[in-house]
């Protein structure tokens, strides 16, 4: 199993020695989807025999002029364009669509070496908190299938959770990356609101606020890749409107003794559970003892994250979560009769947001409101952070709920969400499993344009306090 428990980084330093070949590697992950996707359903559509291909590439360049990643498999998100690949992000009416040409996000990651072996699974149009339409089916948790893998990015979380994959590129509007990365025991970044281009994602955001709110970023079952997948990533691609130069410092250079660690331990509305508390006060624990300054605090305007955030993407959509699921047609109502007759081709949780939608539009003095108070909590956010700060915050009041249990705690996933509309670089961190063997985690949120700092705390607490730990460890010692 040691291939499938290795970082990018350390799989491309062995293929670059000549330790290891690259179609090893490639047919070691390979076979680790075709044994675990059966039972996962992460992987919708594969290209091995072009990923084979392409090792062989790979190993014929070795020694010369390659990638920082030559020859390394990875997995993309379905909603990223990636060429002769589906790109439907769950909508049946999507079904024939193939991609022409790489996602920016794509074709960066493949500049630099990265070998795509497939495109995974997310939740229809990318915009609920379980992964499963009505194209591609339900995407199960690696840890236990009863239960969810998070939303959107939920396929790449349960691949690259399942030792199946060391790294992959997902989206993040309300938590798309975190959540999937939390509820499958991996690392996931969610980088400064800008930082990364999103052009080639289906669906998109046109407008430039719209675009830093919604993030492309890493997924990675080690942290030692975040700061890499970042560095490649990153840049403007004179398409994406929100993208812009940011600079990027080194983890490597981020003294955690000067750092002062802000630790929230809930939004004030959803309560927590004891275990992600206790872990959070564990992270907290171990960069006190590495010097950081720990200082409980709270934000008031918390408890209305999801009002927040509803009211700030919807100022910056041009078109409307509806006009995207009925292709211009409002059909709702039709919609949700037939779902409630066992048919139809809508899932249940994107028939209602469409119509939840209608709400908000028709209160435009509330979603104001609640703008301006989105404006405030951004304002204490960046005052707290300060130059020199990192907060802890909960990914989730929960571990990895059992299969539809979030329609009856619809709102659970705001404590991803809000940190969208804040811009802040946020670093989904893995921190062991619980009693029952799901995973554990809490987020590292920065201030602006310090991702470097949240992904140093992220080395850090792999280090003390393990990182992910592989299902077939779990299960072993069980």
């Amino acid at each position: 199993m040691e291939l499938l428990e290795l970082s990018g980084t350390a799989l491309a330093s062995l293929i670059r020695r000549g330790e290891v070949s690259s179609r090893e590697v490639v047919a070691a992950h390979i076979a680790q989807i075709e044994s675990v996707n059966p039972v996962l359903n992460a992987v919708v559509a594969d290209r091995f025999e072009a990923a084979l291909a392409e090792a062989d590439e790979a190993d014929a360049r070795r020694g010369g002029d390659v990638g920082p990643l030559n020859g390394v498999p990875c997995t993309i998100k379905e909603c990223f364009a990636l060429t002769g690949m589906p790109n439907a992000s769950g909508l049946v009416a999507r079904a024939g669509v193939r991609a022409v040409s790489d996602a920016a996000a794509v074709a960066r990651l493949r500049a630099a070496g990265a070998i795509p072996m497939g495109v995974t699974n997310t939740s229809e149009l990318c915009m609920w908190m379980e992964t499963n339409n009505r194209l591609y089916g339900r995407t199960n948790n690696p840890y236990d299938p009863r239960r969810i893998v998070g939303g959107s990015s939920g396929g790449e979380g349960a691949i690259i959770g399942s030792g199946a994959s060391p790294l992959g590129i997902g989206s993040d509007v309300g938590g798309s990356i975190r959540m999937p990365a939390f509820f499958n025991g991996v690392f996931g970044h969610k980088p400064t609101g800008g930082l990364i281009p999103n052009t080639g994602q289906y669906p998109a955001i046109e407008t430039a606020s719209g675009s830093r709110y919604l993030t492309t970023g890493p997924l990675c079952r080690r942290a030692e890749d975040l700061m890499p997948l970042v560095r490649i990533l990153a840049g403007p691609d004179g398409v994406d409107p929100g993208c812009q130069v940011l600079p990027l410092s080194d983890p490597a250079a981020v003294d955690l003794s000067g750092v002062r660690v802000l630790t929230v331990p809930d939004d004030g509305l959803l309560s927590v559970c004891a275990e992600l508390r206790q872990a959070q006060a564990d992270a907290a624990s171990s960069l006190a003892e590495r010097g950081a300054r720990i200082e409980e605090i709270r934000f008031p305007r918390l408890k209305s994250a999801t009002d927040i955030w509803s009211a700030m993407l919807g100022e910056a959509s041009t078109v409307p979560f509806r006009d995207s699921l009925y292709r211009g047609e409002d059909r709702t109502r039709t919609a949700l009769l037939r779902w409630m007759l066992g048919g139809g081709v809508y899932t249940l949780p994107a028939i209602l947001l469409a119509g939840l939608e209608r709400l908000t539009d028709a209160f435009p003095a509330r979603a104001e409101r609640f703008i301006a108070e989105g404006r405030a909590l951004r304002r204490a956010l960046d005052e707290a952070l300060g130059a020199d700060g990192l907060l802890l915050y909960p990914s989730h009041p929960t571990p990895a709920p059992r299969h539809y249990v979030p329609l009856t705690r619809p709102i659970s996933w705001v404590y991803t969400a809000i940190l969208n509309v804040m811009e802040l670089p946020v670093t989904q961190v893995p921190l062991g499993l619980d009693a029952k063997g799901m995973p554990l985690g809490v987020q590292v949120v920065g201030a602006h344009g310090a991702d470097h700092r949240t992904i140093a705390a992220a080395l850090a607490l792999e280090t003390d306090l393990g990182g992910w730990v592989p299902p077939w460890h779990t299960k072993s010692s069980r």
